[in-house]
């Protein structure tokens, strides 16, 4: 049995998760086991249905009191559990924070190695590996990419945002297991005990954002974000900033891209006016195109990109608006 950790929002399992799902399908084929899912906490309307049209036969739902707020020892318990109940050969996460956090307690508590950021199987050469899992994950800040074998079971690993396609397949019927798994007065002790709502902004979740549109020192001030913040808004994307703007106190950190910042992989980047150094680009070096505005033509984000175009972002970025706007009458 492979189990996939999903996160879940109002719409259901978040669309990173539904990607951990399609892995996991991937890697039953090879042990020729089904897929289940664990979500703790609420369960929100259709979700059993959604999870189902993407090939899981068992929903295995933790509650009670300890799973009321999210925390990483807590959840790991609950997943633990049910590779306990239910001899998992694998257990997949969403390479997002929490499932970061969640899986990292968890492959302390089996005392078996992890892989972070996996992006798909090894070749299954039949050798010698006595059972192992070989996996590819990236590296490096996704500039590098390695084969890591998980000798151990379960095998443990978190999946990179879009490293994967969600993809449906025909509806399984699938059942839901609610269990209360006793949790440690010690796996209590960091878990979130209040949240409040955001201040509106437009950066979204990076990780799982499918268009980004990122700008440097080139926007100029605090008050040069108003073009790129009303692309991404078009675009229906997220808006991310390199770490000196962050330094400078013009964007808050969690918008920042980079080595310590967040590490994202959309289908399409824009970086406007971002000389490219090397810990951003650790930071964006997933993503499958991008798309450079810079003045420079010679700095490191032209020579990388995928397309670049050699001007002031504060003429081009406004003029793309326009002809968005234009088009869309």
């Amino acid at each position: 049995m492979i189990l996939t950790v999903v996160q879940t929002d109002a719409g259901g399992a978040t669309e990173v998760s539904l990607e951990a799902v399609t892995f996991a399908r991937a890697l039953a084929k090879r042990t020729l086991g089904p897929v289940h899912a664990l979500v703790v906490g609420p369960l929100p309307d259709g979700l059993v249905d959604q999870l189902a049209g993407h090939g899981v036969v068992e929903v295995h739902h933790a509650t009670g009191d300890a799973f009321s707020a999210y925390g990483g020892a807590v959840w790991a318990a609950a997943v633990q559990a049910v590779v306990a109940a239910a001899d998992a050969d694998a257990v997949v996460a969403p390479g997002t924070p929490r499932g970061l956090e969640v899986m990292a307690h968890l492959a302390a508590r089996l005392d078996v190695p992890m892989a972070a950021n996996v992006v798909g199987l090894g070749e299954d050469d039949g050798g010698d590996d006595g059972g192992a899992l070989r996996v590819v994950r990236q590296v490096m800040g996704g500039a590098a990419l390695e084969e890591m074998l998980l000798p151990r079971r379960p095998a443990v690993l978190t999946v990179a945002g879009h490293a994967v396609e969600a993809e449906q397949v025909p509806p399984v019927s699938a059942t839901v297991t609610e269990f209360s798994p006793e949790v440690a007065e010690a796996d209590l002790v960091t878990r979130v005990v209040s949240t409040e709502p955001a201040e509106p902004d437009l950066s979204g979740a990076l990780t799982s954002a499918r268009v980004v549109v990122g700008a440097g020192r080139g926007a100029g001030g605090a008050a040069g974000f108003g073009d790129v913040a009303e692309l991404a808004e078009l675009l229906g994307g997220a808006l991310g900033v390199s770490r000196v703007v962050t330094s400078m106190g013009w964007r808050p950190h969690h918008e920042q891209i980079g080595q310590t910042g967040s590490r994202i992989s959309p289908d399409l980047y824009i970086a406007c006016g971002i000389s490219g150094a090397i810990q951003h680009w650790a930071g964006c070096a997933s993503s499958k195109t991008i798309l450079a505005v810079n003045t420079d033509e010679n700095a490191p984000m032209v020579t990388k990109a995928t397309y670049a175009v050699i001007g002031d972002m504060h003429e081009v970025v406004p003029a793309i608006n326009a002809e968005i706007r234009r088009r869309r009458g």
